[in-house]
């Protein structure tokens, strides 16, 4: 069948192993120096894994691979007890698969195994994806607000799948690629980021057909002749993607163009900046 399933670029990988316990489902492992997909059985096409490859090497892809098994994933989970069990529990849930939920629930029940809270209680998640986690923070008192802030903007359309690469606001410009929330977390983001700028904007997560984001990003570098991109990420793992995005548009355009990172942390400060 086709689905969604990770794919592992062995070039890019290091051995390091940071997505290894990301991946609930135990889908990866580290074989001979290198991550490997142990089985498309394992592996349930969300992308968990993706944000906590320090090297771009893990991505998602759609391809003819056999149907994600539930019951063959549970009986990995519980070897690892309790929190692993509430981890992919929550990691279900977070992601609406109801329907394996529902499997993984009757699994726990048809073998006498105790099935543990996965509802947010005070703002605290029990486990599960990190970009998805209930959090509460305190607005300072002290921020002095003064005048009307203007707008940085200069173009319309913003999102990914409604611009057009060939657009005149792109040609011979210093591209901005943000995710969606960085703007709502960041004070000074037109400040800072979107002035002198074109944009683009993508949730990494929730967008569909981001092949085409792809597409439109090799376009601006070899058509449009943008002179660099600036992709502007969150901290959550989920963000990991727009930047393996635009690594490989990078990668695959005949043109070079310097690419730069930023991290906003989810309450609004600015965590690394580094060159690709």
């Amino acid at each position: 069948m086709l689905r969604k399933i990770i794919q592992i670029d062995e070039d890019k990988c290091d051995g390091c192993g940071d997505c290894v316990p990301e991946c609930h489902e135990g889908a990866l492992q580290i074989i001979d120096g290198k991550v490997r997909l142990i089985s498309d059985l394992f592996c349930d096409g969300l992308g968990a894994c993706i944000g906590h490859c320090p090297n771009g090497a893990l991505a998602v892809i759609e391809r003819e691979a056999e149907p994600y098994d539930e019951k063959k994933v549970m009986d990995y989970i519980v070897k690892g007890g309790e929190n692993v069990i509430k981890a992919h529990l929550s990691h279900l849930k977070e992601h609406k698969e109801f329907a394996f939920l529902a499997q993984a629930l009757d699994y726990l029940n048809d073998n006498g195994i105790n099935i543990p809270q996965i509802d947010v209680v005070e703002n605290k998640p029990s486990g599960g994806c990190s970009g998805s986690q209930a959090r509460s923070f305190e607005s300072p008192n002290n921020i002095e607000e003064v005048g009307i802030r203007r707008s940085h903007l200069t173009q319309w359309p913003i999102q990914m799948h409604l611009v057009s690469p060939n657009s005149a606001y792109y040609r011979n410009s210093d591209l901005l690629l943000a995710a969606d929330c960085c703007a709502f977390s960041y004070g000074d983001f037109h400040k800072d980021f979107i002035n002198g700028k074109s944009l683009a904007i993508a949730c990494p997560k929730l967008d569909s057909n981001k092949e085409v984001y792809l597409n439109k990003l090799i376009a601006m570098i070899d058509e449009a002749n943008i002179n660099s991109i600036h992709v502007v990420i969150m901290q959550v793992p989920c963000c990991g993607g727009l930047v393996q995005l635009a690594q490989q548009a990078a990668e695959s355009a005949n043109r070079r163009v310097p690419l730069l990172v930023t991290i906003i942390g989810v309450q609004g400060e600015i965590l690394k900046q580094v060159d690709l």
